[in-house]
């Protein structure tokens, strides 16, 4: 009894202080319509975690909370489709083996705090052991903790000893991660087990990785069939699919078996950016991370393995999201936050407008289109009758989208959070 009152009292930290009024008026300095890149001068009515109403002459009463934010430009909550929270993000090189899956968890609730905090109000994890990403979603979902709205893969699929694969550990462990599957039944097998333990998508690695052991970031893992199983698996029973995949093999398969997203596309060429196109594919480029990972890597305890697997595909794959921006690609904003410390997801939309994207363009890759991948058809814009996930910054960021990265007002689902 007294160890689960511990946790409960260690989850419930930081959530004593979130706003319990529901309905609102928000008066800011302007608000960015990120579909036309217009700026408003407008209120905007919330009631029940919905916007109800955006006009310049809102009718007030004593029952409506007014919040004044008079430097602030309004955007809607920014989106990151590709994240990792579960796990101490401090822990260096091999410390991270005497983490056990429950500790991981509770910094979770610490890392989607900070990632709610800097903005984030809906993001998407991709990949946890022990269904931990699944507790955390219903932590949150539950209110027992403040984060970000959820989706989460659950354990990520892969083949023995691929990425998504633990391969560190020598032969007399005999261990293999959670989402390991081989051949087409035991690949559905493993989508259906992760559907029921409430994963919302699938992930599964198409490709070696950067950060694992034994992989080569060229090499397709998993056979045409297997990759077809898991996307007719998982469409039937209603989840979406991400493709981990940096190879253009890997690329190219998983995009002909049908996937909803490739994750990373780091070494994808034109004509396989135009086949993506043609199939409704989306592309999350996590462009900032190489720098993270080559910059601090060392005194982080990235192994030279994976320091020297990032040197390869950091640069080519801002070249080839360039490509993708010029041809009109559905790119989404997904920054592989974990390899960095979350929080500081805002840092990708620098590197996106230095290769080649517009400050809107951007800023609907993680709000409209982010929106779209996920089928959240009333987030993303700050409009009538949608989620009133609302941040604010203090400047335009159509003029300086750094500004992203120090967000000084967040409400998520209709609570001011800071």
């Amino acid at each position: 009894m007294k160890k689960a009152l511990l946790f409960l009292g260690l989850i419930t930290i930081g959530i004593s202080n979130v706003g319990v009024a529901n309905t609102f008026i928000i008066n800011p300095k302007q608000i960015l319509n990120v579909e036309t890149g217009e700026l408003i001068k407008a209120q905007v009515l919330v009631r029940d975690g919905k916007i109800i109403e955006i006009s310049s002459s809102i009718k007030s009463s004593n029952e409506i909370e007014i919040i004044n934010l008079p430097k602030l430009t309004l955007l809607p909550g920014l989106m990151d489709a590709h994240v990792h929270l579960i796990g101490n993000t401090d822990l260096k090189g091999y410390e991270g083996f005497s983490e056990s899956s429950y500790l991981a968890t509770l910094y979770g609730a610490k890392n989607a705090k900070n990632t709610l905090l800097a903005g984030f109000t809906t993001v998407r994890n991709v990949g946890a052991g022990n269904y931990s990403d699944v507790a955390l979603k219903q932590a949150i979902n539950q209110k027992a903790i403040i984060g970000p709205t959820l989706l989460v893969s659950g354990p990520a699929l892969g083949i023995t000893g691929g990425h998504c694969d633990s391969n560190t550990l020598p032969h007399d462990f005999e261990y293999s991660s959670d989402g390991v599957a081989d051949g087409p039944w035991d690949i559905r097998k493993k989508v259906r087990e992760n559907k029921k333990y409430g994963a919302d998508l699938i992930k599964f690695c198409a490709t070696g990785g950067v950060m694992s052991k034994n992989t080569n970031l060229r090499t397709k893992q998993y056979t045409q069939d297997e990759m077809e199983a898991i996307v007719d698996e998982a469409h039937s029973r209603g989840m979406k699919v991400a493709a981990h995949a940096h190879g253009l093999e890997g690329i190219r398969a998983a995009i002909m078996a049908g996937v909803d997203s490739v994750e990373h596309s780091s070494l994808i060429d034109e004509q396989t950016i135009e086949l993506a196109k043609s199939k409704g594919v989306y592309l999350a480029m996590d462009i900032y991370v190489s720098d993270f990972i080559l910059g601090e890597g060392v005194e982080q305890g990235i192994p030279e393995y994976s320091l020297n697997k990032e040197r390869q595909v950091g640069r080519l794959q801002r070249e080839n999201f360039k490509k993708a921006v010029d041809a009109n690609a559905n790119l989404v904003f997904g920054t592989d936050a974990g390899i960095f410390p979350h929080g500081k997801n805002a840092r990708q939309f620098k590197y996106m407008v230095e290769w080649g994207m517009t400050s809107l363009q951007a800023i609907q890759a993680s709000t409209i289109s982010t929106a779209k991948l996920f089928d959240m058809e009333d987030t993303g814009q700050i409009k009538e009758s949608y989620q009133a996930d609302i941040i604010g910054v203090e400047g335009n960021p159509l003029e300086d989208i750094t500004i992203l990265e120090n967000v000084k007002f967040v409400m998520s689902d209709g609570v001011v959070i800071k």
